[in-house]
């Protein structure tokens, strides 16, 4: 990571904590207020990878130029966690070219996922939200929003829970102040808060409301479309009156995921559970023999379109750890090198 610095060299420098990131500037909050930062020659020359940099939420090593125009960034002090995505839309991923990592945030405590209870209400989503966040080891909160604009938020509550599991949810209007201030809860001296959901899903409203002030735009939702507008468009660390830090982020309209294969286990633990009944230890969960997940879809113990989601992340992560590593070209080759293989195997076994 970047250039890291030693414990034993703090005290050569001022501590700022990153606020916002601006193409290679850097917005850092310090003890004596706000400034603009940028980093080292040394630091830069030290840095092979994207993750190296500082990113929204860092706690850095600095120092003050004597005319205070600027200060210097030196090194990155260790992170607590780190919430990471694939590069959207990037050129290599299109192109089939191995993937590329996105740092998001660092040093995030609490992650609300904010979903409106209107057409932005989806399960699936919220099932890729929670493998992005335990991968991160952050706690996750599901935040029910608009529920002004729904008569059966209750049921709503409860399919949630069916698939969040012990996850603290709950149901608000953003602009109702009672149901805003029952989220102070997370917002402890030193904790950072952070917020996920896509665009129109109401958390700039809602930091607007914990704040107490209009410090975000805020646009209102397409009726015919139900889409909401990007009304933010940096990730912001802004302190809270009574303490602790928010963080926005800019709806994110497409979800790629950077995890590794365990992640699934803590969002589809029940799936995994039953999954380790089956008779095969390789099991597909599809027409094998003995298949205990099969036997849960019909008798109703799991839902068949979760274990849909289930077994489309578990794809998706295995195939993202070999895309870390492989380019898709290649990752193809080798499956139909496989296939030829299997088939050379089924023509002798006739012979």
């Amino acid at each position: 990571m970047g250039y890291m610095v030693e414990k034993e060299e703090y005290q050569k420098y001022v501590v700022g904590r990153i606020i916002s990131v601006q193409k290679n500037a850097f917005f850092v909050l310090f003890e004596n207020g706000e400034m603009l930062a940028k980093v080292s020659g040394k630091f830069m020359h030290q840095s092979k990878m994207k993750r190296d940099f500082p990113v929204t939420g860092d706690f850095v090593n600095m120092s003050i130029l004597p005319d205070r125009s600027f200060a210097m960034i030196h090194g990155i002090r260790k992170r607590k966690n780190s919430i990471s995505r694939q590069v959207s839309g990037g050129s290599k991923r299109l192109s089939g070219g191995p993937v590329d990592e996105q740092l998001i945030a660092a040093n995030v405590d609490v992650i609300f996922v904010v979903c409106g209870l209107d057409r932005d209400f989806n399960l699936r989503r919220i099932e890729r939200y929670l493998t992005l966040i335990y991968n991160s080891g952050a706690s996750p909160v599901i935040v029910l929003n608009k529920k002004d604009l729904c008569p059966d938020s209750d049921s709503k509550k409860l399919e949630v829970e069916s698939v969040a599991l012990s996850v603290p949810v709950h149901v608000i209007s953003a602009i109702d102040k009672d149901d805003v201030d029952s989220l102070r809860v997370y917002f402890k001296k030193e904790h950072t808060v952070a917020l996920l959901g896509s665009s129109g899903a109401g958390k700039s409203t809602l930091i607007n409301s914990l704040l107490g002030t209009e410090r975000q735009k805020v646009h209102a939702v397409s009726e015919q479309l139900g889409k909401g507008v990007h009304t933010t468009t940096t990730r912001e660390l802004i302190p809270m009156p009574g303490g602790g830090m928010i963080m926005d982020n800019p709806g994110m309209r497409e979800i790629q995921l950077w995890v590794d294969g365990e992640t699934t286990e803590s969002v589809f633990g029940d799936i995994e559970s039953i999954a380790s009944e089956c008779r095969f230890k390789d099991c597909t969960h599809h027409n094998e023999p003995g298949c205990a997940v099969q036997e849960a879809i019909l008798d109703g113990t799991i839902d068949l379109k979760r274990v849909k989601s289930f077994m489309k992340l578990k794809k998706e992560v295995n195939y993202l750890e070999e895309r870390k590593q492989k380019s898709a070209d290649r990752i193809e080759k080798e499956k139909w090198k496989d296939i030829r293989k299997y088939q050379k195997t089924l023509n002798k076994d006739k012979a």
